[in-house]
């Protein structure tokens, strides 16, 4: 008898993957390509799309031909994407025209801080989130004005623009499907969240053209069918949201006052706050109010707040930097020591979010003697995730205008027990670690495409399965822990009084 499945696909920033996802979430098959990523300048991150493509093809045949040999029954795919990566392509010939710009660009940063002045309290008011430091919609339109070939495409009406997930879905579906989602378009920063549709006036004065935009979606929905030539089977695409979000769904929140921290590339603290939209938007610039996810016509609404380079920041101290093999050699360093010892370390690579928005602050490592271990050190990096942690949900607590109640792990670095220790010791909330949480974000785009009935019959019963998880209380005291935020707030006071001397 054949097992009945979701195919889903999880394209992340550093890599993508893809899995089969049965009735009990078991998650299958996995197949992994490598993806890179280039800084040819401060600010610039970009990433070749035509490879994010390719490789994604490539996984997902891999699945498709192992899930045939197994006797498995693919149902439906689901997409879950890097949000706010920006592409831009030739419809005819269906290649990338220019280098994607990624989500941790910040080359437009100054453009767009001098239109905060007027913009940013619209914007807070409809988009939940102010001008911030990229667009894809402004980068999009400095290529049509200052990149031939875009703007002969254009000309040509032969030009498609979207995020990651439009690229994917136009490019894998039979009848190429141009559309955006929820999730993804919020990202995207000219979302209406009340009306779900665009902020039209603000896409207007970035200069791009309305004509380019996709159609809008729910993040459940049916988005086409897959093209045979391509992934070796048809079925309907049936969900396609940003990977947080779907990570969100994957780790079991569902509920307001539950809160999922991501770690990957960055780390995020998605808090969800229900049908209802946060209490005080905008009291952070960096902690932005979003769709959770869109399904049956109905948004539930979350805050978020990240630090862009956690994980990256650590593949950084080890592959460049050459201070440690792995950042699994890393965590068992870190948990032969008793503290830092003086030593902090900011993983803030391509700037920072909490307090502040700040894209020119850079990452430090302070406070080291030759009294410190490697050890110590080790520690030192660690720690400096969970402090940002910290912030991020300390930030959502005071924008939702409600506790968090419940965070709930995920991402690869959740797989350090020191780590996680730090995040409850910090936070003076419990962690919970669910069973195969690098598969979060896999699972929760699955739930979300087959939770009408096909898999199941609801998003509550899909994590049912889940079960409890591993639990990582405080052990801090409360003096420990307001002294440890006290001196990580003086650490990131001092460096950014450094930016703005």
């Amino acid at each position: 008898m054949n097992i009945p499945a979701i195919l889903a696909i999880d394209e992340g920033t550093t890599g993508t993957r893809a899995a089969w996802v049965t009735r009990d979430g078991g998650v299958h098959a996995l197949e992994y390509r490598p993806l890179s990523v280039h800084s040819p300048r401060p600010g610039v991150v970009e990433q070749n799309a035509n490879a994010v493509l390719s490789q994604t093809i490539e996984a997902t045949r891999a699945v498709v031909q192992a899930a045939k040999a197994s006797g498995v029954d693919i149902k439906a795919v689901a997409i879950a994407t890097q949000r706010a990566t920006a592409v831009l392509w030739d419809t005819v010939s269906g290649e990338a025209l220019v280098p994607a710009m990624v989500w941790q660009d910040n080359r437009f940063a100054e453009e767009l801080a001098a239109l905060g002045q007027d913009w940013d309290e619209r914007l807070l008011a409809s988009v939940g989130r102010p001008t911030g430091v990229r667009s894809p919609y402004l980068w999009a339109a400095h290529h049509l004005n200052e990149t031939a070939e875009v703007a002969a495409a254009y000309k040509e009406g032969r030009l498609g623009f979207g995020t990651i997930e439009t690229w994917l879905l136009w490019s894998l579906t039979a009848e190429h499907s141009y559309v955006a989602t929820s999730t993804n378009a919020t990202s995207a920063g000219a979302y209406v969240l009340a009306s779900h549709e665009y902020e039209k006036d603000w896409i207007t004065a970035l200069g791009c053209p309305l004509d380019l935009l996709p159609e809008l979606r729910q993040d459940a929905d049916h988005f086409g069918h897959t093209n045979p030539e391509l992934l070796g089977i048809s079925v309907p695409i049936l969900a396609a949201m940003g990977d947080q979000h779907a990570s969100t769904v994957g780790l079991g929140c569902l509920e307001p006052g539950q809160a999922m921290c991501g770690h990957g590339t960055g780390s995020f603290v998605d808090m969800l706050t229900g049908p209802t939209p946060p209490l005080k938007p905008g009291l952070y610039d960096g902690t932005l109010t979003m769709a959770g996810w869109r399904r049956h016509n109905e948004t539930v609404y979350a805050v978020e707040t990240f630090t862009a380079t956690t994980g990256s920041a650590l593949d950084w101290v080890c592959n460049t930097l050459g201070w440690f093999e792995s950042s699994r050699q890393i965590s068992e360093l870190a948990a032969t020591a008793t503290g830092s010892n003086g030593v902090m370390f900011v993983p803030t690579l391509t700037g920072i979010r909490t307090p502040v928005v700040e894209p020119g602050l850079r990452s430090s490592l302070t406070g080291l003697s030759m009294a410190n271990t490697r050890a110590e050190v080790a520690y030192a990096v660690l720690e400096g995730v969970a402090q940002s942690v910290a912030s991020s949900v300390e930030a959502n607590e005071e924008s939702a205008g409600m506790a968090v109640t419940e965070i709930v792990v995920g991402g690869g670095l959740s797989g350090s027990d020191p780590l996680i220790q730090m995040q409850a010791d910090l936070t003076g909330i419990p962690m919970r670690r669910l069973p195969g949480t690098e598969y979060a974000t896999l699972r929760g785009a699955a739930f979300m495409a087959g939770s009408d009935g096909i898999l199941w019959n609801s998003l509550q019963s899909a994590v049912a399965a889940l079960g409890p998880g591993e639990v990582f209380k405080p052990r801090m005291s409360t003096a420990e822990r307001l002294d440890r935020r006290s001196q990580w707030q003086q650490r990131i006071a001092s460096e950014l009084a450094l930016v703005h001397r």
